[in-house]
């Protein structure tokens, strides 16, 4: 399949700029695969959707204020910014720069006078390696000082906080950017779901380049992901299995939930606890051996992930799907509006 395949155009107005309050307020397009029918529902409607038993797998990671400000005085007063990665390469740390030009090597970035980077290496990608003036747990301390939210540029002008951009059951810290599939959920959902009798279980996935790197490529099959650090443990592993032994559903929460579940299932459909990383690419013609069921949001065009949600539910159903949605004016992206898809 080609790159354009997955390509929309979608007016500038219906990207979300701020979450909606409260976060369960959201608007979710439900899509039944095998009917092929869309309801347009609210996401405090969830659990009307879900059975006695269901499984929903959440991504439990915790986004870092890993976006950082500063300046290279080599070349001026002018702002810089940098975004990391959570990548060490050969002890330093793998960032996004901008402006890039600006980021030689051998150049001294100051962020303010307790911290501050030496630009070590260009990558291929222009990626840079910074080699910071303090251990990495220090550095951790420092991003909770003065990092920002690692917000998507595609959000110009946000009223969000921190804590907006980050999940209620966030917890292992990690992340460069939210799993924002589950940035709806209020305790009175889980509330409703835990009265359904539908099981939480977590898994970790810490969001990075693999998530929401671009597709430069015209040809899919010619795309290479870049890994991402997750965890499934032996416990969850265990419990999801028999779940799936017991024919209950499993509902992958966000397309990071998928990428864990899927890497882990073994050619029988049998989950194999890990510590690891992935760089798994769902896109169509690929066969789904654990999830059941995917509670996603509206994601960017010829992006891997809404080729993954095309994997899953069939790419014209899919893009007739977001063509309703764009007509019915639903809120696009991170702090957009959601679908389910069973």
């Amino acid at each position: 399949m080609q790159t354009a395949d997955f390509d929309f155009e979608l007016p500038t107005e219906l990207i979300a700029q701020d979450p909606v309050v409260p976060r369960d307020t959201s608007r979710m397009l439900v899509l039944d695969r095998e009917k092929e029918s869309i309801l347009h529902k609210r996401f405090y409607d969830l659990p009307d959707f879900l059975c006695p038993g269901d499984v929903l797998v959440v991504n439990d990671t915790r986004v870092v204020p890993a976006r950082l400000f500063g300046t290279i005085p080599e070349v001026g007063t002018g702002k810089v910014e940098v975004l990391l990665l959570n990548e060490v390469v050969g002890g330093f740390q793998r960032v996004m720069a901008k402006p890039g030009k600006k980021f030689q090597p051998g150049r001294t970035v100051v962020f303010d006078d307790q911290l501050q980077a030496i630009v070590e290496g260009i990558e291929e990608d222009g990626c840079r390696l910074l080699r910071f003036n303090c251990l990495l747990a220090e550095l951790q301390r420092h991003l909770a000082r003065i990092g920002h939210a690692p917000i998507p540029p595609y959000i110009k002008e946000s009223n969000a906080t921190r804590e907006q951009y980050q999940t209620i059951y966030a917890q292992d810290p990690g992340s460069s950017a939210a799993p924002t599939a589950g940035l709806h959920f209020t305790p009175k959902v889980f509330e409703g779901l835990a009265e359904k009798g539908v099981v939480v279980e977590k898994v970790t996935l810490h969001v990075g380049r693999g998530t929401f790197q671009e597709v430069k490529v015209e040809d899919l099959e010619n795309h290479v992901m870049h890994s991402e650090h997750f965890e499934l443990s032996v416990g969850v592993a265990d419990r999801l299995n028999r779940a799936k032994q017991e024919g209950r559903r499993i509902v992958a929460v966000g397309t990071t939930s998928v990428r864990v579940l899927e890497s882990c299932s073994d050619e029988e459909g049998v989950l194999v606890p890990k510590l690891s990383d992935t760089n798994i690419f769902i896109y169509p013609g690929y066969e789904w051996r654990f999830v059941n069921a995917l509670l996603t949001n509206f994601h960017l065009p010829k992006s891997t992930l809404i080729m993954l949600v095309s994997s899953f539910a069939g790419r014209e159903f899919v893009m007739r799907a977001y063509q309703e949605a764009i007509q019915e004016k639903y809120r696009f992206f991170s702090f957009g509006d959601c679908m389910l898809i069973q």
